[in-house]
C-alpha cells in the first residue's frame, strides 16, 4: 500500500495535470500553450498517465497540436532546434499507447517522420525522442492496417539502417524487424531485400564471431531473418551469409550444450533448411560429418521427448521437436540422393537406422493422441514427417504403421471434412502463404506413402475397411476444383498437380488388385464421371500432359472394369473422354529421319519429349487398357476411326523402318489394331487399304496377320 504521502504527492501532479490540460483548451496564445504543454509532456513521461488522464489529453489538444508540433522549425528561445518535434512525438507515443489511436489515419501518415528520426544522427538530446519513436512503430506494428503501411512507407528500410549504424535503441530495430517479418516477410524481402540481406550480413558476422551466451541468444533471432524466398542463394552476400551461419552452427552443435543451448541452434538449423534444402552445407568430409550429426541430434531429441511423452514436456518442446521434424525431413532426402550425395554409404546406413527409431517414437506418440488434440498443429507437424518417411522407406516399421493406419485415415478425413485452417506452428510447414491460413492438408502429405501401401494386401485391406476410397475420390474431385480454378500454366508442378497424379496412382494399384471393389463400390463410378469429364478438358493443356496420362490411364482401366455402367453406353461425355484418350495415345510417337539410315524411324512426338520418362508406363498401360475396352464398348470402334487412330496407327508403321519400333511398342500397337480389326469391318477396311497385310507381317505382327487373314 502506498504512504499517505506518496498519495497526497501523486494527488496534486493529477491535479496540475488538470490544470494544465485547462490552460491547454483556453490559451490565448502560443507561449501559454507551450508552457502548460511542457508540464503535460512532463508527465506523460514520467508514466504517470492512465488511460482516462490519456484520453483527456487527447481530446484536449486532438492531432492538430502535435503535428503543428511536428511542422515547427522555430524552437523556443534557449532551447535546442528539435524541441517542438520532442514535445510532439512525446505526445504521439502517448495517444499510441491507446489502440484505437494508434491505427488512425493521422498516426499511419507519421510514418515517414518517425523513418526520418531514425534515419538522422543521435545526439544525448534526442534519445528520449528515438524511444518515443519505437514506442509509435511498436504499436502501429500492432494494429490491423500497421505492418502494411510500414513496409509500403519505407519504414523496414530506416530500421535495417538504424541497426547497422548501431545507435541509441538499435536493439529494438532489430525486435520491430522481428515483428514485421513476422507477418509480412513476403513483401518485406520484396521492397527490402538489399537492406535486410545486410542485416542478416551482419547477424551472422556477429554469430560467427560471439564466444558467449550470445551466440544462442542470436540463434533465436536468426531464423527470423532468412527469407523462404531466393536471395540467400542467389548472390554472394548471401552465400557469406550462409557460409558463417554453417561455421556458427558447426561450432556450437559440435561442443558440449545445456537444452536450453541446444534447442535455439536446431531451430536455426532447420530454419536454413526450409529456405535452401541442404545447400548451406558443404561438400566434403566436414559438410557430411556436421549433416549426420545435425540429423542424429535431431532423433535423439525426438526419441526423448515422445517415446515417454509427459504431456506437460511435451507442449514445451513442441516447437523444437517440429524443427527436429523439418531436419529428419532433409534427412531421408539425403540418404536417397544419388547424385552430388553429401554423405557416404556408410552414414546413409546408419542415418536410416537411426531415423527408424525416431520414426518408431513419432508412431508411438501418434498412437496416444486423443480426439480432443486433432486440431493441434503439432500432430499435423507428426503425420507429415511420417508421410515423408512412408513415402520414401516401404519396408521399416511395416507393423507399426498399419496399425496406425486408421488413425492417420480418420486423421485426414477430419482435416478434409472440417477444412480445418492450420494455424500453423512455427515449422509445421515447410512454406507458408503470407496473409492466408492454409488449409491443413494432412492427405497431400500421406498419398505417396499411401501408393506404395495400396500395392500391398493387408495395408490395402486396411485402407480400404477404413473408407479410404471413398475419401481419397473427394479429395480427388476437390483438388480437381482447385487445379482448374488456378490461371494459366504455372512454372513449376504444383502441389495440387502433383496430389492429383499420386492420387491416380493410388486408384490405379485399386484398380489392378481389387477389380471386384471398383464393380460394387459406388465410389468408383463417382470417380468415374469425374475422369469422363476430367480428361478432355486437361489434353489440350499441354503443361498438364503428366496428369493427362494418369487420368487416360486410369480412366480406360476403369472403363474396361464398369463396361456395363450407363455413364459408358455412347454418352457425350463417353465420347468426349475416349476421343481424347485416343488422341493422347496416338498422339505420342512420329516418323522422324534417323541419322544412321535413309529410312523414317518410330520416335517419341517431340510434344511428349520432356515427360516420356514420366509417362512411358502409363502409356504402355493405356494402350492395354483401350485394347481391353474395344470388345466390351460396341461404340467404341466408330470413335476410334473419328479419332483416326487405326489410319494414324496404319501410316506411322507404312512409313517407318521395320527393326525401328522395338518389341514392347510393336506389341502395344498390334493389341489395339487386332481388337479393331476384329470389333469392325470398317477398321479392317482402313487396315487393309493402308497395306496393312505386309507390313503387319515386315513387323512380326502374327495375331494381326491372322485376323486379317481369317476376315
Amino acid at each position: 500500500p502506498r504512504s499517505p504521502a506518496m498519495a497526497s504527492d501523486s494527488g496534486d501532479r493529477h491535479a496540475t495535470l488538470k490544470r494544465c490540460l485547462g490552460v491547454l483548451r483556453d490559451a490565448k496564445n502560443d507561449s501559454e500553450q507551450f508552457a502548460a504543454l511542457l508540464l503535460v509532456t512532463k508527465a506523460v513521461r514520467a508514466g504517470e498517465v492512465d488511460a482516462r488522464t490519456r484520453r483527456q489529453i487527447f481530446d484536449a489538444i486532438g492531432f492538430t497540436f502535435p503535428t503543428r508540433l511536428l511542422l515547427s522549425r522555430q524552437p523556443p528561445a534557449g532551447c535546442p532546434p528539435h524541441t517542438f518535434r520532442a514535445l510532439g512525438l512525446t505526445l504521439l507515443a502517448c495517444f499510441c499507447t491507446d489502440p484505437e489511436l494508434a491505427g488512425h489515419s493521422q498516426i499511419l501518415n507519421k510514418i515517414p517522420t518517425f523513418n526520418d528520426v531514425l534515419l538522422s544522427p543521435c545526439d544525448p538530446d534526442s534519445t528520449a525522442m528515438v524511444d518515443d519513436v519505437y514506442q509509435c512503430l511498436s504499436a502501429v506494428l500492432a494494429t490491423a492496417r500497421g505492418p502494411r503501411e510500414l513496409v509500403t512507407k519505407g519504414t523496414v528500410s530506416a530500421l535495417c539502417q538504424a541497426y547497422l549504424n548501431g545507435g541509441h535503441g538499435s536493439d529494438r530495430a532489430v525486435a520491430l524487424l522481428v515483428g514485421l517479418l513476422a507477418v509480412a516477410e513476403a513483401r518485406c524481402w520484396q521492397r527490402d531485400a538489399p537492406q535486410l540481406l545486410a542485416v542478416l550480413s551482419k547477424l551472422s558476422g556477429d554469430f560467427l564471431k560471439a564466444e558467449d551466451m550470445t551466440k544462442f541468444e542470436l540463434c533465436e533471432v536468426l531464423p527470423h531473418f532468412i527469407p523462404l524466398s531466393p536471395p540467400l542463394t542467389e548472390n554472394s552476400q548471401g552465400s557469406e551469409c550462409l557460409c558463417r551461419l554453417y561455421k556458427g552452427l558447426a561450432d556450437v552443435l559440435g561442443s558440449k550444450l545445456s537444452q536450453a543451448q541446444r534447442d535455439p541452434a536446431l531451430k536455426l538449423a532447420a530454419s536454413l533448411v526450409q529456405a535452401c534444402g541442404a545447400e548451406w552445407i558443404p561438400a566434403g568430409s566436414a559438410g557430411s560429418k556436421f549433416l549426420a550429426l545435425l540429423v542424429n541430434l535431431a532423433c535423439v531429441e525426438v526419441r526423448l521427448t515422445l517415446e515417454e511423452p509427459d504431456p506437460v514436456e511435451v507442449e514445451g518442446k513442441k516447437e523444437v521437436v517440429t524443427a527436429c521434424y523439418v531436419l529428419m525431413e532433409m534427412g531421408i532426402q539425403e540418404c536417397l540422393r544419388e547424385e552430388n550425395p553429401l554423405l557416404e554409404n556408410v552414414q546413409k546406413v546408419q542415418l536410416m537406422r537411426i531415423m527408424e527409431e525416431a520414426f518408431g517414437a513419432v508412431i508411438f506418440y501418434l498412437r496416444q493422441v486423443k480426439q480432443e488434440e486433432l486440431q493441434d498443429p503439432f500432430i499435423f507437424a507428426s503425420v507429415r514427417v511420417l508421410g515423408a518417411w512412408m513415402a520414401e522407406e516401404t519396408s521399416s516399421l511395416k507393423q507399426e504403421i498399419c496399425e496406425l493406419l486408421p488413425f492417420l485415415v480418420d486423421y485426414a478425413r477430419k482435416l478434409f471434412k472440417e477444412g480445418s485452417p492450420a494455424v500453423s506452428h512455427p515449422q509445421a510447414e515447410l512454406v507458408s502463404t503470407e496473409g492466408s491460413a492454409l488449409l491443413q492438408d494432412a492427405l497431400r502429405f500421406l498419398l505417396p506413402g499411401f501408393c506404395h501401401l495400396t500395392a500391398e494386401d493387408r495395408p490395402r485391406d486396411i485402407l480400404i475397411s477404413e473408407g479410404a476410397p471413398a475419401l481419397l475420390c473427394e479429395y480427388f474431385l476437390q483438388q480437381w476444383e482447385v487445379l482448374t480454378s488456378e490461371s494459366t500454366a504455372p512454372a513449376a508442378l504444383t502441389s495440387t498437380e502433383m496430389s492429383l497424379q499420386t492420387t491416380c496412382g493410388i486408384f490405379l494399384n485399386l484398380v489392378v488388385t481389387a477389380p471386384d471393389l471398383v464393380r460394387r463400390d459406388k465410389t468408383f463410378s463417382s470417380l468415374m464421371d469425374v475422369l469422363l469429364k476430367s480428361l478432355p478438358l486437361l489434353l489440350p493443356q499441354k503443361h498438364h500432359l503428366v496428369l493427362a496420362a494418369n487420368v487416360a490411364t486410369l480412366g480406360l482401366m476403369m472403363a474396361r472394369i464398369l463396361a456395363g455402367s450407363a455413364a459408358l453406353q455412347e454418352t457425350q461425355a463417353a465420347k468426349e473422354f475416349f476421343g481424347a484418350a485416343i488422341a493422347f495415345l496416338s498422339q505420342a510417337h512420329t516418323a522422324q529421319a534417323d541419322p544412321s539410315s535413309d529410312r523414317l524411324a518410330v520416335a517419341v512426338s517431340p510434344a511428349y519429349k520432356s515427360a516420356w520418362d514420366a509417362i512411358e508406363e502409363l502409356w504402355f498401360l493405356g494402350m492395354q487398357a483401350l485394347a481391353g475396352c474395344i470388345p466390351l464398348l460396341p461404340w467404341l470402334p466408330s470413335a476410334a476411326l473419328q479419332a483416326r487412330c487405326p489410319q494414324g496407327l496404319a501410316q506411322l508403321l507404312a512409313r517407318v523402318a521395320p527393326a525401328s519400333p522395338g518389341l514392347e511398342l510393336v506389341t502395344a500397337f498390334q493389341a489395339v489394331l487386332v481388337e479393331l480389326a476384329r470389333a469392325s469391318e470398317q477398321c479392317r477396311d482402313v487396315m487393309l487399304s493402308h497395306h496393312a497385310k505386309e507390313w503387319a507381317n515386315l513387323y512380326g505382327m502374327a495375331a494381326l496377320e491372322q485376323c486379317l487373314a481369317e476376315q
